[in-house]
């Protein structure tokens, strides 16, 4: 069974999770494993390290999961397009992308309009443009301490 790439495609495409099960020659197959992370795009840490290192692999899985980019070969978490669909499903994939891409504004950006808390991951310059940033995209006066990124991080003002 867990050799038969006929009976395990059918099981992935009922439950993706039947991945798990499977044989590493299987976790290798490009076609099977992309029908598994477009299901559940977390799937991409089992997948073989060479599909790790696949762009449409990974841009699949990232744009079911954001946070499947942890998975990703380093070579993709320094590629902005994938990191890029990556925050833009789940912002707080933005810990798992490279340094360069943490200190990118537009990446930052994209991270904090998903979810407002990923902007604790942003590196370099973008740590102290966050305040206006908070003030473009949500509109809250900076004279308004309960806005503070610490206060919507450690919920308290003051």
């Amino acid at each position: 069974l867990k050799a038969d790439p006929e009976v395990l495609k059918e099981a992935v495409l009922h439950h993706a999770s039947a991945l798990a099960f499977a044989s590493e020659e299987i976790r290798a197959d490009r076609e099977l494993v992309m029908q598994a992370v477009a299901q559940r795009g977390d799937l991409l840490r089992i997948a073989s390290e060479a599909l790790q290192s696949d762009r449409d692999v990974v841009l699949q899985a990232v744009r079911q999961s954001g946070r499947a980019l942890r998975w990703a070969a380093e070579q993709l978490r320094n590629d902005q397009e994938v990191v890029l669909a990556a925050v833009q499903q789940d912002g707080r994939a933005l810990r798992y992308a490279s340094d360069a891409l943490r200190a990118d504004s537009q990446v930052v950006i994209e991270a904090a309009k998903q979810n407002s808390r990923a902007y604790a991951y942003a590196l370099g310059d973008m740590r102290g443009d966050v305040e206006e940033m908070f003030e473009k995209f949500w509109g809250l006066p900076r004279t308004d301490s309960s806005w503070k990124p610490s206060v919507i991080l450690h919920g308290s003002a003051g």
